[in-house]
């Protein structure tokens, strides 16, 4: 990866034009491509598979007047003046008149109607007329709805002064959320830390130009996507929110890490191609994990949720190639620019003794009191958690929009005139086909629900035209967002079969609140397996990353200190009250239901970032001391060293990156959507945190009480666990071996001290051995297993350990390349042994490994052989083969007559011993009893 990552990293800097010109070009026909083809967001919820669906869906086929989405009108008199007598009866009849004509309305519900109950208001002062629709809310026309509020106002002008006329209901109880000022204020503060981190206001504007750049993108392929897919409004922005963030940041780790190194002394060029290899490499990680909680998110098996979580996942992919590419492409605009100003130079003092910065002062207070700062923190973050053990979920409503809106006024006004419950009806359905009287079968059944504790009144219980379905709409007692509106529904659920024997209809509970009420409870049964298959990833990850147990388990759990804690703070503000009125926090009452499953998701992303990039710089002090041959005892010394010198090496881009999230994700909060404001005050707060508290100060007050043992991980474990390069050390290998085997090889096949291995048993050991372009070389052994993974290995089809450069590519680290340039052909044991060679020349390799070429030794075989070779050597000048055989004198014969005279036998010995104990000190030594033998071809 690392390898890959450099050679992407000089690239990009050497063709900075085109690259940008590249991504410039996808922006304009993503954004031309939303503009002509994009339809508009979907807010309409649906979640396949629940009872509450399905009544929609049965609803839809027979009572359409009642199956799609629905709005009210609510008119209180003015000075408390009956509502039922003129002037107000008749401008309601002649309104309701007016409103059957507009187009996408199926029925009207007058309030004074026999039919209807509880729409009058107790009181006599108010009056709800409900609007029913064909289709869901996206599906009503615009031109509806203006009409609509023309209709309001008009009656309100009819009726005498004081008379109060408010529009609500589902229609109007989603907001379209936008973009506000206080965005813009979040990035500014961004552009602030960045100029404070990077000394430079050129370097400074890098990251904020390519997070631009990068989210522009995945915000138009969004809306882009609306002409095939339902994508709800709150989409975009959350993209917006995450791919600012983690774009900035990314880009901030490849910028910081170049900066560093061309204040140095380095090449712009090389440090450019350096820090993509090496801070890029943690990027890539850092991405994969956010994309992997957020394709996680389907988890709860809701459609729009899935799609929200696929959208944000693909606006952090945009992120991560956006920096891996545009970012050392603006780097090379600048060249050399990078530095930034200098520090001002301190005043010379009498003593000698260096002033430590922050970072170092702040980690050994740590480190000398890890006790101590490991208790505060956990105690900290539990009682910061405490909240979050009342907190309730509810999709958004009319309740929760600004109480400047008409629809929140009305949803209020609802409320306080008939009651809570008004806002949020439930609707029952059955089919009735076998009654003989479906009228009385429904009089019957509204009686036995209206008895049931929860509910207020039964406003409407009716058959459909062709009296095969009923309906019975239902008033709750309390709000469609109360924990008790949702018990009721339960209860409603548990009367099913009782209903069915006493009445014969097999009842569904459906309507809108039923279906917010189903997507929060799935969405509560996901957290626990969401939880369990975040908090079990990052153990594997973080296992593979830094080879160790104890290190993953305190990641495993920092996080979960952090999500509980920010969860404690969003039920704080949101539920209890705290802050709110600072916060512009409109009404409190529970947090929308995919707020905790989707910030689990993310801030698992966001803190692995940040474990990856602070305890990596531990690791790799701690592997590099010990490997200057430290003893046992010094071990725990080593380890302690490692912490601090790793924090302080660290702390400054860590800082810089949650300063920075913290900013993005805050900016959302004061001015945000209702439904986004909790999941960007859960992540600004969890960015927080989980930096400060739990990666810069609990992790190195863990580490520091580990010691050494930090870093243990069962041998069995250790060859197991694939390697991930996330330090860059293939880089650092292949730029140290650039020589090697010297300067300007000419070589094809080049190996010295090279080991190949099977399962737990080596095969060859310690082989040198070169072929020159046009050269080649038989392999041989009394064991063919020992030949054959030799020659897989150097061909970058098995791992080997040692050193090997093939085409000019370095082993281990290029088995890509290696494998683009090198043709294997396996005869040994083939049906068609010239077949199969003649496939493998078919390609026209550079480079040809050859097992079993002895199995041509037929004449006729051998001939057709010896001639696929000489034409091959005809078609590409200079090709090399390394053969492995049991019969060497037989191959040197078809080898002579296909044109390679002379070629040498390496014979190589196989063993079965066991692996050595692999340790993170240093890469076991060779044992003196197999001698390393190298054949030059």
């Amino acid at each position: 990866m690392s390898t890959l990552l450099y050679a992407l990293g000089r690239w990009s800097y050497r063709h900075s034009w085109r690259v940008l010109v590249a991504w410039l070009l996808l922006l304009g026909i993503a954004g031309a491509g939303a503009v002509t083809l994009g339809q508009g967001t979907d807010n309409s919820f649906s979640i396949p598979g629940t009872e509450s669906q399905a009544g929609i869906e049965q609803l839809a086929r027979t009572f359409p007047q009642a199956s799609g989405t629905s709005a009210q009108m609510i008119v209180v008199t003015a000075d408390d003046a009956p509502i039922g007598q003129s002037p107000y009866d008749s401008a309601i009849a002649d309104s309701i008149a007016d409103l059957e004509d507009l187009d996408g309305i199926l029925a009207v519900t007058d309030p004074f109607s026999e039919i209807v109950n509880g729409q009058v208001s107790k009181g006599g002062d108010a009056a709800i007329v409900r609007m029913q629709f064909d289709g869901q809310s996206t599906d009503v026309p615009p031109a509806t709805k203006t009409a609509l509020q023309d209709a309001a106002a008009e009656l309100r002008e009819a009726l005498p002064t004081g008379s109060v006329v408010e529009l609500g209901g589902d229609l109007f109880a989603i907001s379209v959320p936008g973009v506000t000022i206080t965005e813009a204020v979040g990035l500014l503060i961004a552009l602030l830390v960045l100029i404070v981190t990077f000394r430079s206001f050129v370097v400074a504007g890098l990251p904020l130009l390519t997070a631009i750049i990068g989210v522009g993108l995945s915000i138009a392929l969004i809306f882009l996507s609306t002409a095939f897919a339902s994508i709800s409004s709150t989409t975009p922005l959350l993209a917006l929110m995450l791919g600012l963030a983690v774009g900035i940041d990314y880009a901030l780790f490849i910028v910081a890490r170049h900066q560093d190194q061309v204040r140095d002394g380095m090449d712009p060029e090389e440090s450019a191609a350096r820090a993509t290899g090496t801070a890029g490499s943690a990027v890539v990680f850092a991405g994969v994990t956010v994309l992997i909680a957020l394709i996680g998110l389907s988890f709860a098996g809701i459609p729009f949720l899935t799609t929200m979580g696929i959208a944000a996942a693909a606006a952090v992919a945009i992120a991560v190639l956006v920096a891996l590419t545009l970012t050392p492409a603006m780097l090379g605009f600048l060249k050399g620019r990078v530095a930034g100003w200098p520090k001002r130079p301190r005043k010379k003092k009498a003593q000698t003794t260096p002033r430590r910065g922050f970072a170092e002062r702040w980690v050994g207070l740590i480190t000398k009191h890890p006790v101590v700062t490991t208790v505060s923190v956990v105690l900290t973050l539990g009682i910061m958690a405490i909240p979050a053990a009342s907190l309730a979920l509810a999709l958004p409503n009319a309740g929760m929009l600004p109480q400047d809106n008409e629809a929140r006024q009305s949803y209020d006004l609802v409320a306080e005139e008939f009651g809570p419950g008004f806002n949020g009806p439930i609707i029952l359905t059955g089919t009735i086909v076998t009654s003989t009287d479906p009228v009385g079968l429904m009089s019957d059944l509204a009686d036995d629900v209206e008895s049931l504790p929860g509910v207020e009144t039964v406003a409407l219980a009716t058959p459909n035209e062709t009296a095969d379905t009923g309906i019975v709409q239902l008033v709750p007692t309390t709000a469609p967002d109360d924990p008790a509106t949702a018990e009721l529904v339960r209860e409603l659920r548990d009367q099913h079969d009782r209903w069915l024997d006493d009445f014969g209809i097999d009842v569904t509970v459906t309507g809108f609140t039923a279906v917010a009420i189903d997507i929060s409870d799935q969405l509560g049964a996901a957290l626990l397996p969401f939880g369990i298959f975040v908090v079990g990833l990052s153990l594997v990850l973080l296992t593979i990353v830094f080879r160790s147990i104890a290190v993953p388990i305190k990641a495993a759990l920092g996080y979960l200190l952090s999500v509980a804690a920010a969860f404690g703070v969003v039920a704080a503000v949101f539920e209890l009250g705290w802050l709110a009125d600072l916060l512009h926090v409109t009404r409190t009452g529970p947090i929308i239901s995919f707020m905790p499953i989707v910030l689990m998701g993310v801030l698992f992303g966001l803190a692995m970032d940040y474990e990856v990039f602070l305890v990596s710089r531990m690791r790799e002090d701690y592997v590099h001391a010990r490997r200057t041959g430290a003893t046992r005892a010094e071990s725990r010394a080593i380890a302690l060293g490692a912490v601090k010198s790793g924090f302080t090496s660290s702390a400054r881009v860590v800082t810089a990156a949650a300063l920075i999230m913290f900013a993005v994700f805050v900016a959302f909060v004061p001015e945000g959507d209702a439904s986004l404001k909790p999941i960007a005050l859960g992540l600004a707060v969890g960015i927080v945190i989980d930096a400060f508290l739990v990666r810069m100060t609990l992790t190195p007050a863990v580490m520091a009480l580990l010691g050494d043992r930090a870093w243990w991980l069962p041998k069995w474990l250790d060859r197991v666990v694939p390697h991930f390069d996330i330090e860059g050390e293939a880089v650092q290998r292949e730029l140290a071996l650039t020589d090697w085997p010297e300067p300007g090889s000419t070589a094809a096949v080049v190996a010295a001290d090279l080991s190949v291995s099977a399962g737990d048993v080596h095969l060859v050991d310690g082989v040198g051995l070169r072929v020159e372009k046009g050269g080649a070389l038989i392999v041989t052994a009394k064991d063919a297993r020992g030949p054959r993974a030799l020659l897989l290995a150097l061909a970058g089809r098995a791992p080997l350990v040692g050193r090997a450069r093939v085409g000019g590519h370095l082993l281990p680290g290029r088995e890509a390349w290696v494998r683009a340039h090198v043709a294997v052909a396996l005869l040994d044991g083939s049906a068609q042994p010239v077949r199969d060679l003649r496939r493998a020349l078919a390609g026209a390799p550079r480079i040809l490994v050859i097992d079993g070429l002895d199995a041509l030794t037929p004449a006729a075989v051998h001939d057709q052989a010896a001639a696929a070779l000489r034409d091959a050597a005809s078609a590409t000048p200079g090709m090399s083969l390394v053969v492995a055989c049991a019969h060497p004198d037989a191959a040197r014969a078809l080898l002579a007559d296909a044109g390679w005279p002379d070629a040498p036998v390496l014979d190589v010995t196989v063993t079965t011993r066991a692996h050595p104990a692999s340790s993170l000190d240093s890469i076991p030594p060779r044992p003196t009893a197999v001698p390393t033998t190298e054949v030059h071809a």
